[in-house]
């Protein structure tokens, strides 16, 4: 299993950041994986909303259908599977000096041979997750311009 965990504060309060970020298709504007993420599920995003999405990481592309587990005012997860790896991502967000302190903790559970490349993958998703902290907190600013 690898974990991999952020921490950064963004401009707008937490109603905006969870209002946008409870949308996984909006992973294609703040992680630099995610090639494309389209909502499965119809209506309002709610909880049991399901993405396809398709992510490039090391040249390898992937795709992985992920769920909206937890939505509330504070916490968002959501959970991908595919055929090789289970992920839990969980997004905290609070209020902070009038803007919001964002946790994202990413969990990556390989299944089957992908178990054999763990130590691989945690240097692989440790530079993924400071690329993922600086362009969501782009993404995010941009929100409050």
């Amino acid at each position: 299993m690898t974990t991999v965990e952020r921490t950064f504060t963004v401009n707008p309060d937490p109603a905006t950041v969870v209002g946008y970020l409870k949308d996984f298709a909006h992973a294609e504007a703040w992680d630099p994986g995610t090639e494309s993420c389209t909502q499965e599920s119809p209506g309002e995003v709610r909880v049991g909303t399901r993405w396809h999405d398709v992510s490039k990481i090391a040249g390898v592309t992937t795709e992985l259908t992920y769920t909206l587990e937890t939505l509330t005012p504070g916490r968002l997860v959501f959970s991908g599977d595919n055929d090789s790896a289970h992920t839990t991502d969980t997004i905290t967000v609070q209020a902070k000096n009038g803007g919001s302190e964002i946790t994202y903790e990413a969990v990556i559970e390989p299944k089957g041979a992908g178990k054999l490349g763990e130590p691989l993958l945690k240097l692989l998703f440790e530079r993924l997750g400071t690329k993922t902290e600086q362009q969501m907190t782009d993404v995010l600013n941009g929100l409050s311009s």
